[in-house]
C-alpha cells in the first residue's frame, strides 16, 4: 500500500451519543450489530467519526464489515484496511463506500484474507 492513512477524527461513546442522538444503550447496539467499529485506545473505544454520516452509520458499512470478519479481520484490521489507500481501487475504502460504490468495496474485501 502507498499513501497515507484517510485522516479522521476518533469519537468516544459519549461523542457518538452527541453525534448521533441516539442513546448509549442504541449506540453499544449499533457497535454489537457491527453498523460501526470501534477500536481501544488508552483504555477507551474510539469510532472513526468518517463512520458517521449526518449522524448516522454510513450504510454500506455494516455489510462491508460482515464481509471484512467473514475473512477473518478483526475490529482493528478493518478499521485500518477502511482508512488505507487501496491500489485496486485507487483511494481508501472509506472514500469508495463515502462515494457510493460499496460493490466495488465489496468484491475487493471479498478477495482479501
Amino acid at each position: 500500500m502507498s499513501g497515507a492513512t484517510f485522516e479522521t477524527t476518533w469519537l468516544s461513546l459519549p461523542e457518538l451519543v452527541e453525534a448521533t442522538g441516539e442513546t448509549l444503550s442504541r449506540v453499544r447496539r449499533m457497535l454489537d450489530e457491527r453498523q460501526l467499529v470501534g477500536t481501544r485506545r488508552d483504555g477507551k473505544l474510539l469510532v472513526p467519526s468518517v463512520f458517521l454520516v449526518d449522524g448516522e452509520p454510513l450504510g454500506s458499512l455494516r455489510g462491508t464489515l460482515i464481509v471484512l470478519h467473514d475473512r477473518g479481520f478483526t475490529d482493528d484490521e478493518a478499521i485500518e484496511w477502511l482508512l488505507s489507500p487501496e491500489e485496486s481501487i485507487g483511494v481508501s475504502p472509506i472514500e469508495s463506500l463515502l462515494a457510493g460504490r460499496k460493490s466495488e468495496v465489496r468484491r475487493v474485501a471479498q478477495s482479501l484474507g
